[in-house]
């Protein structure tokens, strides 16, 4: 049965440009039948079969989005994502496995995956979550969104409040959030209707606040609250 996500899920063929993709699994049959269902709809950029291979695969290609499998013989996706959201914090993740065990969707989303997917999705399906999760979106089948939901309410750990972030007003967490995921000031400046000039000062007033020195900085920041 075809996957079907939280939300109202565009068709494939809803916006004309084809995102950039990466895949990431260590089985060369499954990466070739990926490539042959999405490769009307999306630009295959890249592929790799081990966490060491994947990053330096993502690094080197940036995608908009990458297609990743949970397990693999060196230490499965969430290496990959930790690896890369140390780095690349804008890049963004969506699980696709084999797996619909709710420790390996939990771990992969604290790890800052977008969603998860299993490999009985469609490509059509498939294509639209792609297409979300470049969007920002989150997308999970609703059984596998049930474990995300249960697993974070019932965190004990989960902080009430977090002093820092408190500190910003709702303008600079839109920028924030804008800018860790790789905008430019000009785009944030055409995303949210304002000048580059005010963009400018919403950054450095966040800087001032968090008492950080580049936008690196913010977009681990960032990335570490998923924020992103």
């Amino acid at each position: 049965m075809a996957e079907q996500s939280m939300g109202p899920v565009e068709g494939a063929g809803a916006r004309a440009e084809r995102l950039r993709v990466f895949l990431v699994d260590d089985h060369a049959m499954f990466r070739a039948g990926v490539r042959a269902e999405l490769g009307a709809h999306v630009e295959v950029v890249g592929e790799a079969s081990a966490v060491a291979e994947a990053v330096n695969g993502i690094a080197a290609t940036l995608p908009d989005v990458v297609l990743l499998d949970v397990h693999m013989p060196d230490g499965g996706g969430r290496a990959v994502l930790e690896a890369m959201r140390r780095t690349h914090p804008q890049v963004k993740f969506l699980a696709l496995s084999v797996s619909d065990a709710a420790e390996d969707v939990i771990g992969l989303i604290r790890a800052g995956a977008r969603g998860y997917v299993t490999k009985t999705i469609s490509p059509d399906e498939l294509t639209a979550a792609i297409r979300r999760v470049a969007d920002g979106d989150a997308v999970f089948s609703p059984r596998l969104a049930g474990f995300v939901l249960d697993a974070f309410a019932a965190r004990p750990d989960a902080p009430v409040a977090d002093p820092e972030l408190d500190q910003l007003t709702n303008r600079e967490r839109e920028v924030l959030r804008l800018l860790a995921r790789g905008y430019a000031y000009k785009e944030i400046a055409k995303e949210l209707f304002i000048s580059i000039k005010t963009v400018e000062t919403h950054v450095s007033n966040v800087l001032r606040k968090l008492q950080m020195s580049n936008r690196y900085e913010l977009s681990r920041w960032a990335a570490d609250r998923r924020l992103v």
